[in-house]
């Protein structure tokens, strides 16, 4: 851990954009990571920019066409980034069967180091704890971390006068040497977008 926050501190340039999603819609139940982890495949789909690598060494900017998704995991021993790879590919009974497993293996000590790298993005779901919005931080090579915060209760006008709906806010950090502001904004609102689906 001690590692990678002095390389991300040393060597991204980091951009922090902040979103709601309304998420009203949602049946009753839903898997907040699974529907997490398919927006941000869905959304890297329409907006590629934030599923790379950049080496600032080289100049060089790496596109994926997969998703493999960087799992921050808190654990007693400090912060583990398990990947949790092909996540377009994945159900959400898949996406929890390989969440617990991921889990297990950071509780354990036995998840394999291979497990532990090769992640296109990352993915914090810091609102488990508290928190509604942060600034993540990048590791490279990844460009880009996604946020969820606390979920919570908002009043929202609608057509007619005013309802409260279920919120999650979002944070999105990116490099801004490997990424312009519109692209991480598209993202972020492609990844909206998906989560404010019923399904």
């Amino acid at each position: 851990m001690v590692r990678s926050m002095s390389q991300a501190h040393a060597e991204v340039v980091p951009t922090t954009l902040m979103d709601d999603a309304d998420i009203h819609a949602w049946a009753p139940g839903e898997d907040i990571m699974a529907r997490l982890i398919r927006a941000l495949a869905v959304a890297s789909a329409v907006e590629p920019a934030m599923n790379a690598w950049f080496n600032a060494r080289e100049g060089t900017l790496r596109r994926h066409s997969r998703v493999h998704v960087g799992i921050a995991i808190d654990s007693p021993d400090g912060l583990f980034v398990a990947n949790l790879r092909d996540a377009g590919g994945l159900g959400p009974q898949d996406v929890r069967r390989e969440l617990n497993r991921i889990r297990d293996g950071v509780k354990n000590r036995s998840l394999p180091p291979e497990d532990l790298r090769d992640y296109t993005m990352m993915l914090s779901n810091f609102g488990v704890f508290a928190g509604k919005y942060a600034t993540p931080v990048v590791v490279p090579p990844c460009v880009a971390i996604i946020g969820a915060g606390r979920l919570h209760h908002a009043v929202v006008p609608v057509l007619g006068g005013l309802e409260t709906h279920r919120i999650m806010p979002l944070s999105l950090t990116f490099d801004h040497r490997a990424a312009t502001g519109g692209e991480a904004a598209r993202f972020l609102r492609a990844v909206m977008d998906d989560l404010q689906k019923a399904r």
